[in-house]
């Protein structure tokens, strides 16, 4: 596996597969590369796929503390000057990430799978102290339950009282991906403290001169369509994409409704 040196002297390690233009995947918060191996085998026909885990999982390096979006847009600088990829798909806190660093990096295509980005308010992060003192006493079910309903609201489960919830979410824990979700939990509520510290309004993005993908799953979170009709007017090169029937995991799913679109953004001249 190739290594990239990031600036502070970290080694990240790169999940390469595929052959033809070179794209960087910006995984989600609560995982690892592990759930984007699908949608990687489905590019890699037309294109070299580039993974990497972000800090604090798997086989990269420590995060820094105190955590900032900057670092990961550090170590993402340092993954594009490697491979010389100006191609970047980012999902969920990986679209935040990706987002901002368009802002300043050399990206000419940014594909973006249900961004969690803050634009006036629309990414709510009032759950974050109940979480928190949720996990603070041990409960990492209850925890990772107020998260799920306050990111899902548009599901059933949401709508249980949160004792439900959170005897449902026990059983979640006793799966693989579960388990790393709720290991990873603590992180991932400070990623969401970070995006919600960058709400403001659309115009912080009109200097992004990438061409934009920003799909969304039509069974996913409803803030998803409202950030797109944000972000729209100050990204004229900026193209929605609306998924049926999927949900915020759909990009891990990788329907061909999602990765044809997806490969012709992509591999476009």
């Amino acid at each position: 596996m190739e290594r990239v040196i990031a600036p502070d002297g970290e080694k990240i390690v790169l999940h390469s597969t595929g052959t033809g233009p070179d794209v960087v995947i910006v995984h989600g918060g609560g995982v690892t590369v592990e759930p984007y191996r699908r949608l990687a085998a489905a590019l890699a026909e037309r294109c070299t796929v580039h993974l990497y885990n972000r800090r604090g999982r798997a086989d990269a390096p420590a995060r820094r503390e105190p955590y900032s979006v900057e670092q990961e847009i550090e170590d993402l600088g340092a993954v594009l000057a490697q491979t010389r990829a100006r191609a970047v798909v980012g999902h969920s806190s990986g679209g935040f990430i990706a987002l901002r660093a368009a802002l300043t990096m050399p990206i000419a295509r940014l594909a973006l799978y249900d961004p969690a980005v803050s634009v006036d308010g629309i990414f709510k992060a009032d759950f974050i102290p109940a979480a928190r003192a949720a996990l603070r006493t041990g409960d990492t079910a209850r925890a990772l339950a107020i998260v799920g309903a306050a990111g899902n609201p548009q599901s059933l489960a949401s709508r249980l009282p949160l004792a439900v919830q959170t005897a449902l979410t026990r059983l979640l824990l006793r799966h693989p991906v579960g388990r790393e979700m709720g290991e990873l939990l603590d992180m991932t509520l400070y990623e969401t403290a970070e995006i919600a510290a960058h709400d403001g309004p659309a115009e912080q993005y009109a200097a992004i001169t990438a061409d934009v993908l920003f799909a969304y799953g039509q069974a996913g979170p409803p803030h998803y369509p409202r950030l797109a009709a944000s972000l729209a007017p100050v990204l004229p090169r900026m193209r929605v994409l609306p998924v049926p029937r999927a949900g915020h995991d759909g990009i891990n799913r990788a329907p061909a409704r999602l990765v044809e679109p997806l490969t012709a953004f992509l591999t476009a001249a």
